[in-house]
């Protein structure tokens, strides 16, 4: 992921978002699939967004790959009513990417700063999972298949500046020792929309690049850099800066007749001196990566038995 580097361009991890930058019928966007399905029901939205060749790759920014988006306003809340049916959707789709690993061993990577904590989704996720790959080793497969587990083993391999190595070092000794069918990576996103935070879910199939969205990129962990299949689920917890203060201007600006190049203009002058680093998130951050935390390790657990 570019990390678009003026405010007319706001950093985003979520394929969703980029793709709502084109027209409907730009030709620069030709390569790329759109799918949308809304349960009105559960208010629950998915979309697919499917980047089929290099075309499509170039334009938006992102690898070859399919990126489904799961959206809902309940995501982060303790309705347990609720929590059932977004678990099951989102353990639809990530069995849905991952293919047929029923009985094979899984690797759940979560990503992150537990200190931090807009950056401690992965952690916590990993904290909450059902591990059982110790479990076969002790009492063999039949015993998994009896309880109706997963053949699940975690690992929060924190951060560069906690480790003094890349993560992609780290996973790649751990595959190597314990040879797992697929790796899910589990990490924080940024998003463009206020709205999607802590609200949103993507998984994919392309992997990932830690820490793109914030502009501090670490090494891709994908399966040409790991050497197996890697599925990538990641919630948005932070919006930059430079996103709040442009729609607030722009809406400003554009009531007091200012054109489009002027607002632009204006905007990126005041992120240059100001804000270009900066990221908010919100105030019940807390509890918020708690509960959305739970649900996806829940998630995971119904994917793999």
């Amino acid at each position: 992921m570019n990390p678009m580097g003026n405010l007319s361009m706001p950093r985003t991890d979520l394929a969703l978002e980029i793709r709502e930058t084109f027209p409907e019928n730009d030709t620069q966007i030709q390569g790329v699939l759109l799918k949308e399905e809304y349960n009105k029901k559960r208010d629950i939205k998915v979309t697919t967004v499917t980047i089929k060749d290099d075309r499509g790759a170039k334009a938006m920014g992102k690898p070859i790959g399919t990126y489904i988006t799961i959206e809902s306003a309940k995501l982060d809340e303790k309705d347990e009513s609720f929590q059932e049916p977004i678990t099951k959707e989102v353990a639809k789709y990530i069995r849905q990417l991952a293919g047929d690993v029923k009985g094979k061993e899984i690797l759940v990577a979560g990503l992150g700063n537990r200190e931090v904590t807009p950056d401690a989704l992965g952690p916590q996720v990993v904290d909450n999972l059902l591990v059982t790959r110790h479990l076969k080793e002790e009492y063999g497969e039949e015993f998994l298949e009896r309880n109706k587990m997963g053949n699940i083993s975690a690992i929060a391999p924190g951060v560069m500046a906690q480790t003094g190595m890349e993560t992609s070092e780290i996973l790649k000794g751990i595959i190597k020792e314990t040879n797992p069918k697929l790796v899910v990576v589990i990490d924080a996103l940024a998003a463009r929309s206020v709205d999607r935070v802590n609200k949103t879910i993507q998984i994919t199939d392309t992997g990932i690049s830690p820490g793109s969205g914030v502009g501090n990129n670490r090494k891709e962990l994908n399966k040409k850099s790991l050497g197996i299949d890697v599925i990538a689920l990641g919630i948005p917890t932070v919006v930059d800066a430079a996103t709040i203060v442009r729609d607030t201007m722009e809406h400003y600006m554009q009531g007091q007749d200012f054109s489009e190049q002027e607002t632009n203009q204006f905007i990126n002058e005041v992120g240059e001196h100001s804000i270009r680093n900066m990221f908010v998130t919100p105030k019940n951050i807390d509890e918020a990566i708690k509960q959305i935390s739970y649900t996806v390790s829940e998630a995971l657990n119904q994917s793999f038995v």
